[in-house]
């Protein structure tokens, strides 16, 4: 191709986007979850697992030469050259001109008609499934037509559905849907709707482990509602409190890491900073998990010494 070699093609697709935001545009990047990263002029451009995605477009790919081309607005040869050195990138304000597209409306993905995939996955991470049944059966988990992913789904007090967030069954996949209403996030309700009790986690998975734990130990699982906050933000956890009055003891159970207990110190700060919830709500503090950084990974190590233990003993029959 005129103006680059196959050498510098090749040399320029080697660059992953999170590596040329690090070396070029380290102002651009924002942490927005443990492991997920945006850009700062495009909070819905998510960067994870060595992919992109500009929710909001409905592109993305996993190289830096991608992000260049559909999001920069760079030509090919400007854009290989760029990530081989020869020139500098382009300032970001100069570059972004084109007024963007108004944000479609929040539509649920289409459901397949039976969800094996997703039980399968979510049994191989260990979640009870009694409570994947209980889920099903309240519309707030099934399985999309295409690709298979998880989809669990955040409703308001009416049983509108609001928001919505993908898992991948076969991959690292995930995102949430577009025009989804970060308040409104997947949540386990208690048997009683009103329940005194919730527990706070940061996935939907982490949540549905939470519960599974609790079961394993020999406790009432739907003695407590389990809410996702799709994160370490306030939002869901703030809209939940403010639809369910009666809840006054908070378990605030983020990861083992730095985001997570980051994480509950903005939650505690937004308890005590609220008047009526600071006095109204009781904060607990549980250890962390034993094994892992969150509670799945905690549940998948006790599932596993569990069943290994059951084989030593059938082997001894």
């Amino acid at each position: 191709m005129a103006g680059v070699t196959k050498e510098q093609i090749a040399k320029a697709k080697e660059w992953d986007l999170l590596s040329y935001l690090q070396a070029y545009e380290p102002q651009e990047l924002k942490k927005s979850g443990p492991r997920e990263y945006c850009t700062r002029t495009h909070d819905s451009l998510k960067i994870s697992n060595g992919k992109w995605c500009w929710n909001s477009r409905g592109i993305g790919g996993r190289t830096a030469l991608d992000y260049l081309i559909k999001v920069r607005g760079m030509d090919f040869v400007g854009a290989v050259e760029t990530l081989c050195g020869y020139s500098a990138p382009p300032p970001v304000k100069q570059t972004f001109t084109k007024p963007t597209k108004p944000q479609k409306p929040f539509k649920l993905p289409e459901a397949s008609r039976c969800a094996s995939a997703v039980v399968g996955y979510l049994q191989d991470r260990g979640i009870d499934p009694e409570l994947l049944g209980v889920c099903m059966e309240a519309g707030i988990l099934y399985e999309s037509r295409r690709y298979q992913n998880c989809v669990f789904v955040g409703r308001d007090m009416q049983g509108n559905a609001r928001a919505a967030s993908l898992r991948g069954t076969r991959d690292g996949f995930r995102m949430d849907v577009e025009g989804s209403d970060k308040r409104y996030s997947f949540c386990l309700p208690a048997s009683r709707p009103d329940c005194p009790r919730l527990a706070v986690a940061e996935s939907p998975i982490d949540a549905l482990s939470l519960a599974t734990l609790v079961k394993l130990s020999g406790g009432e699982p739907r003695d407590s509602h389990y809410l996702s906050l799709g994160g370490t933000g306030p939002r869901a956890l703030m809209q939940f409190l403010h639809d369910h009055p009666h809840v006054t003891q908070i378990s605030l159970c983020l990861d083992n890491d730095k985001a997570g207990l980051k994480g509950i110190e903005r939650l505690t700060q937004e308890i005590q900073n609220n008047a009526e919830l600071s006095g109204r709500v009781k904060l607990v503090y549980p250890n962390p998990p034993k094994q892992g950084k969150d509670y799945n990974e905690f549940l998948c190590t006790h599932v596993k010494a569990a069943r290994t233990a059951q084989r030593q003993r059938d082997g001894a029959r």
